[in-house]
């Protein structure tokens, strides 16, 4: 008797779009984040960032994922949270956050099993009413480093809260991370709580308050070279979310491995 093929569920993962002064803008994504969802049994598909008239386009290809990445990336604009533009902070391109912020609106409408890294985590934290700290050694002076000034490796302790969903995933109270951010969460949104802080108190997680929906963002990288090998349980769970979903909605796909 033949064995049967094992599934991969597709998991969309947004890209980072650059427009270069000399030639064509272009998207990328960092490799980390395919080959981890690769590694834990899914099947990556890229979301591009569309323009706003295209969004609708996009509707397609989540109708075929079971679950999604939101990656890092430069910084979210100040301006459209009623802040001021800084030299501290280096936004991203106007293109990439508007679809990223209708992205993260379909994921939440569809309560899509999502994962959102760095950048990721601070859009999930404003679209739902939270707001951020800018630049941390100016907004919080007290506050330990969070990134490397000399572009090398930095870590860190955070530590995980009882009852959350990282506790479930890594049953520790401590976790190491890497760290290479300069902003962070301030107020925490609606609908969310903290998973995890820093020593100084910065948040490092936050997760849905919504027990039917898998949804995690982490300050850290997982997908990184740099990242805990405890991190790779992070996407099997994601993969396995991503299968549960799918039993309840039969029309997704998934696909031969």
């Amino acid at each position: 008797m033949a064995s049967r093929t094992p599934q991969r569920p597709l998991i969309g993962i947004n890209s980072d779009y650059y427009e270069p002064k000399i030639g064509s803008a272009f998207a990328r994504v960092n490799d980390g984040y395919f080959d981890s969802i690769l590694n834990a049994g899914g099947l990556p598909i890229l979301l591009p960032p569309m323009r706003k008239e295209n969004f609708p386009e996009l509707n397609a290809l989540l109708d075929m994922v079971t679950g999604v990445v939101m990656v890092g990336g430069m910084d979210l604009d100040p301006r459209r949270m009623g802040r001021q533009l800084t030299n501290a902070v280096q936004p991203m391109a106007v293109r990439r956050e508007e679809s990223d912020r209708y992205l993260l609106d379909q994921v939440f409408q569809r309560k899509l099993p999502l994962i959102a890294i760095g950048t990721g985590m601070q859009l999930l934290n404003v679209y739902f009413g939270g707001t951020l700290f800018d630049h941390l050694p100016l907004d919080c002076p007290k506050a330990m480093p969070h990134y490397d000034q000399a572009g090398g490796v930095h870590r860190h302790m955070v530590s995980v809260e009882k009852n959350s969903l990282l506790k479930d995933i890594f049953g520790a109270d401590e976790l190491r991370v890497n760290s290479m951010h300069h902003q962070g969460i301030n107020q925490v949104g609606r609908r969310l709580r903290v998973g995890a802080k820093a020593p100084d108190g910065i948040i490092e997680a936050i997760e849905s308050t919504d027990e039917s929906w898998f949804c995690l963002g982490t300050q850290w990288h997982p997908e990184c070279q740099s990242a805990s090998a405890l991190d790779v349980q992070l996407f099997h769970n994601l993969v396995e979310q991503a299968m549960k979903f799918s039993d309840v909605a039969p029309a997704r796909r998934l696909v031969a491995a």
